[in-house]
């Protein structure tokens, strides 16, 4: 049999490293989203070598997360290709540099008023997605694009740079949290890899600039503090996540069955505060208008690779004959509100870690919501690695399979890719449930964490 040549090893990796690196430039710098098959190429031999790069770097975990840091760094100067959500943040900061609240007006307004703000102008203008709607973007959000706006008040490229060097912070920061926490659980060192290295984490966070990187970092610190009986220092950092995007929302009813009614309480007041604190800048009449008439039209509105959803729609045409998504909307909010209840019950005795319960609750968000981007599902995968749970892995590679509804021809969803993207990942969900239950691991799930 045939010795082992570590040199051999050491050639594979520095050669998957480098054709990594050039595949993130060519995604993050030259690919539009309306090239299908060439960013869905491109997406998969990135996955494959992800997981590659995983099997080699997993007994060196310093090594795997400077690599990681360095894909992150070669996007720092690429403008988004994938999202446009990024000039409504840059909109949104030259507004306020300006002293004028973004809650106030929808961008319609400054162009019948002739744009005479430093920075709002056609250009931008022009590229904003929605702008007959208001912003729904918390404080955190809204400080990273006026810092952007008071660096660089005309530059779209300085903006996006500034905004990615938060961006790229915070995920740093996640990934040494998740480290730290793996060692609270004592599970494997290796596991933040499948964080670190993951495509989708680095093309949806530091290269398309969304806020999940900041809500995962903040729930991280979160769970830390918890760990460590800081409940009022875990409790601001709560906040702020809130302030970063408001789905952490549906993780309070969590903390009933670790902290008891009355720690809970004074949980959740120092976390309204630190919330509170943040939006004063923002608070006037406008804004509680501004998030319940956004909050409408995401739920009436917006639908976007759905599950449950869409077999309810097409239930819906087969017995309405149209689209009821203005009142299942509400209903599968509803739904979900009641899921995560059932969950924070039913976990009483706190048979699973923190992270893994804020795991399912996300899950079950996902799956009643009538909108699921693939950035969406990023902290589903973070809260993953403290568990043996694999199937967020899987869906990281599988949605991204959603961006083929972007083509030179317009926008138009394949019903047989979401089909299948459901079918594998919820399938592969209950392949490794049965196999939890059979070996009890609901019991040990972090400590008997295999990665």
């Amino acid at each position: 049999m045939p010795k082992h040549n570590p040199r051999h090893s050491g050639y594979i990796l520095y050669i998957i490293i480098a054709v990594s690196g050039i595949l993130y430039v060519a995604t993050g710098y030259f690919v539009p989203r309306n090239e299908t098959v060439l960013l869905l190429s491109l997406y998969i031999t990135l996955f494959g070598g992800y997981l590659i790069l995983y099997y080699l770097l997993k007994n060196e975990v310093k090594t795997g997360i400077i690599v990681a840091i360095g894909f992150r760094l070669l996007l720092l100067f690429s403008i988004p290709a994938l999202s446009d959500d990024f000039n409504r943040f840059i909109w949104d900061g030259r507004l306020l540099a300006s002293g004028v609240n973004p809650f106030n007006e929808v961008p319609e307004y400054y162009f019948k008023q002739g744009f005479s703000i430093p920075g709002i102008n056609q250009s931008l203008y022009a590229n904003l997605n929605f702008t007959l709607h208001h912003t729904m973007y918390p404080p955190v959000a809204q400080f990273t694009g006026w810092v952007a706006a008071l660096i660089s008040t005309n530059s779209v490229f300085w903006s996006v740079v500034v905004m990615r060097t938060f961006i790229l912070a915070a995920d740093i920061g996640s990934i040494f949290l998740i480290r730290k926490l793996l060692e609270v659980y004592k599970a494997k060192m290796e596991c933040v890899l499948l964080y670190a290295l993951n495509p989708l984490v680095i093309l949806e966070l530091t290269g398309n600039l969304h806020h999940e990187a900041f809500v995962i970092l903040f729930l991280l610190l979160a769970i830390l503090l918890l760990n460590m009986d800081k409940p009022v220092k875990s409790a601001i950092s709560f906040g702020l996540a809130i302030s970063s995007k408001l789905i952490p929302l549906i993780f309070l009813p969590l903390l009933l069955s670790r902290l008891g009614i009355k720690r809970t309480m004074a949980y959740v007041l120092v976390v309204a505060g630190v919330t509170f604190l943040l939006f004063i800048p923002f608070i006037n009449e406008q804004l509680l208008h501004a998030y319940i008439s956004s909050g409408m039209l995401y739920f009436q509105k917006f639908e976007f690779n759905a599950s449950i959803y869409y077999l309810i729609r097409e239930v819906g045409y087969w017995v309405k004959g149209y689209n009821i998504i203005q009142s299942a909307g509400p209903w599968l909010a509803l739904i979900t509100v009641m899921a995560i209840g059932l969950l924070a019950v039913t976990d009483w005795k706190q048979k699973m870690k923190l992270p893994e319960a804020l795991m399912w609750v996300l899950l079950i968000y996902v799956a009643f919501t009538t909108t699921l981007h693939p950035w969406y599902i990023v902290p589903v995968l973070a809260f993953s690695v403290f568990t043996s749970y694999r199937f967020p892995l899987l869906w990281t590679m599988l949605i991204f399979l959603t961006y083929s509804s972007y083509s030179a021809y317009g926008f138009s969803e394949n019903m047989y890719l979401i089909s299948g993207e459901y079918l594998v990942v919820y399938g592969y969900m209950l392949y490794e449930l049965k196999g939890h239950n059979k070996s009890n691991s609901m019991k040990q799930n972090v400590i008997s964490a295999n990665c």
